[in-house]
């Protein structure tokens, strides 16, 4: 039990709630281990960086996303599709967050 790693922050949850702070919560923690270029479209990632990329994002999201989104092996195609499922929520949210 004291392998298991303990998650850096909340994963990304299927209502939606923490996309925005997720997303930058994620930039953040592959930027410090040196990974944030697997989610790039320009990625020049080795096979273990995206090995691992992958491992991160998929620690980092609801059980039900994991599920729907088994298949992919790719980081920067999970980091894609997940983006175009919740990208919507930055209409939403910044435009009301500029106005207060």
């Amino acid at each position: 039990m004291a392998n298991i790693e303990y998650r850096k922050f909340i994963a990304l949850d299927i209502s939606e709630k923490n996309y925005l702070s997720w997303v930058l919560d994620v930039k953040l923690h592959l930027s410090a281990k040196k990974l944030r270029h697997a989610i790039d479209e320009d990625n020049a990632a080795t096979n273990e960086e995206r090995a691992t990329a992958l491992i991160f994002l998929r620690h980092h999201i609801d059980d039900d996303l994991k599920y729907e989104y088994l298949t992919i092996e790719n980081p920067l195609e999970l980091w894609q599709n997940l983006n175009n499922r919740f990208e919507h929520l930055k209409a939403v949210v910044l435009p009301k967050a500029l106005n207060d």
